[in-house]
């Protein structure tokens, strides 16, 4: 019989932020990685964005949910742009293959998100500079 997986608990408070990588975000985004889910693919992290601070281009190759606990976070551009406008509190689901050229942050924000597979991040013309799952997200996290 396969052994059952172990659980966990974070105490998220006594997790220190760390910078998320300058590669896939701009204004200074800070993450702490809460949970990795090899046999799922899932991997969960809480994000601290700062006013004007923004994720790279990217795709989600699984669903994800986030709950954003502060601030207001702009999807694909915003409701503006045709995209959301998420406004705390709030939950949001993304659908695999969704695509965001654009997540932007107009005020301090902080949301938790699982992702359920890995996120695609992409030029511009959609050719992608690097896939990050649970294991690249374990990896940059230290």
């Amino acid at each position: 019989m396969k052994p059952k997986t172990t659980e966990e608990y974070v105490q998220i408070d006594e997790v220190e932020w760390q910078p998320f990588p300058d590669a896939f975000s701009t204004g200074g985004i800070r993450w702490k990685l809460l949970n990795v889910s090899p046999g799922s693919g899932a991997w969960t992290a809480i994000f601290d964005c700062p006013a004007g601070s923004s994720f790279a281009p990217h795709i989600h190759a699984g669903p994800g949910e986030y709950l954003l606990t502060k601030g207001k976070m702009d999807v694909r551009g915003g409701k503006a742009a045709g995209g959301a406008t998420a406004i705390a509190p709030g939950y949001g689901f993304e659908s695999s293959g969704a695509r965001h050229d654009k997540t932007n942050f107009p005020v301090d924000s902080e949301f938790y998100m699982t992702f359920l597979g890995p996120l695609t991040f992409i030029k511009p013309d959609g050719s992608p500079i690097a896939v990050i799952g649970w294991e690249e997200a374990q990896g940059a996290w230290g």
